[in-house]
């Protein structure tokens, strides 16, 4: 039973979280996350994350470990992020990672972020079989990924500039909306009207987004606004901004799928709990003959148990173990 424990490690931005998985079961999943530390900045400052990230890994495993029931000594396998993120908060994670292998003669498995987020999916529908195109939408991450097997990824489209929830935090800024800012516009486009045109611009006959040009924008509007002294009504703002920056990444990924002649959809990342991108993807994707699936809130934003279930797929594909000289990667490519 031990070789089927696997221990989660993930600190790539502003959530410490760890997380146990036996077998096919998912036995914990602790998140300890500072959003509240980071607000105050307007979002997060990279040197207090690392120190945060310092003081909350190892009573976050601990806890993960007394929830599932195990004892550090059960424990099969550790896996962990070790990029793509903040290099500093990376290093958190998985300096804490190679100690326990160490200490406890595990393997270790470096685990892509992105990939991660994407098998997040088969945590919450086991159902779920490649191949797929899964749409990846997150603070720093925006592309749509062919999955061909649990281990085979290849990026078929990506942002060009700005992440989706990159975009949706620099415009909440804008605007005066607190951090995180994607959260926040969602709440307010639920009051708000469509009825401010953004022009958007995509890359013709590629699957590549370009959000720049959207989030320049909403500022050149709010300019606007402001030099003719006129009011900004920020649920309008909020909801045209978000429909036009969903529809983009919507509409590039049905594009995709008839593209691909694949009909089955899975959508990652944090952005992912969005309740606009959900509702639309789902609806494009029924109107297509797609079916879609998305994991639960509690899997959208960064966690362990998606660490772990990427582990999973790799152990079992007969992945190599990582040495215990890992480093934190900032930037990593899909299948990197």
């Amino acid at each position: 039973m031990k070789d089927k424990i696997i221990l989660g490690i993930e600190t790539s931005c502003d959530e410490t979280s760890a997380a146990v998985l036996i077998g096919d079961k998912l036995a914990s999943n602790i998140i300890s996350s500072q959003i509240e530390i980071h607000r105050r900045f307007g979002g997060v400052v990279p040197e207090i994350a690392s120190r945060n990230h310092l003081t909350a890994v190892l009573p976050v495993i601990d806890e993960a470990l007394e929830k599932a029931g195990i004892e550090k000594t059960d424990i099969g396998a550790i896996a962990v992020t070790y990029g793509a993120g903040l290099v500093g908060a990376l290093l958190v994670g998985v300096s804490a990672a190679k100690a326990l292998a160490y200490a406890l003669g595990v393997p270790l498995y470096a685990v892509n972020h992105i990939e991660a987020h994407i098998a997040a999916n088969f945590l919450s529908s086991p159902e779920l079989e490649p191949p797929f195109l899964a749409v990846v939408a997150s603070g720093g991450h925006t592309g749509i990924v062919k999955v061909a097997d649990r281990n085979s990824f290849e990026l078929i489209g990506t942002t060009t500039d700005d992440a989706i929830g990159e975009a949706f935090d620099k415009v909440a800024r804008a605007i005066g909306l607190p951090y995180p800012g994607g959260p926040e516009i969602d709440k307010r486009a639920k009051s708000g009207k469509p009825s401010i045109e953004f022009i958007a611009h995509k890359k013709k006959k590629t699957c590549d987004i370009s959000y720049s040009g959207l989030k320049t924008a909403v500022v050149n509007y709010l300019h606007g606004c402001e030099q003719r002294g006129e009011t900004v009504n920020v649920d309008d703002v909020c909801a045209s901004f978000q429909k036009t920056a969903v529809d983009m990444l919507v509409d590039t990924a049905i594009g995709a799928v008839k593209n691909a002649g694949i009909t089955t959809l899975a959508l990652a990342g944090g952005v992912a709990a969005n309740s606009y991108l959900r509702e639309k993807l789902a609806q494009s994707g029924a109107a297509y003959g797609c079916t879609v699936y998305y994991p639960p809130m509690s899997l959208c934003t960064d966690n362990a148990a998606m660490v772990c279930a990427r582990a999973r797929d790799m152990i079992a594909g007969g992945a190599v173990p990582a040495r215990l000289d890992l480093n934190a990667a900032s930037y990593l490519k899909i299948g990197g």
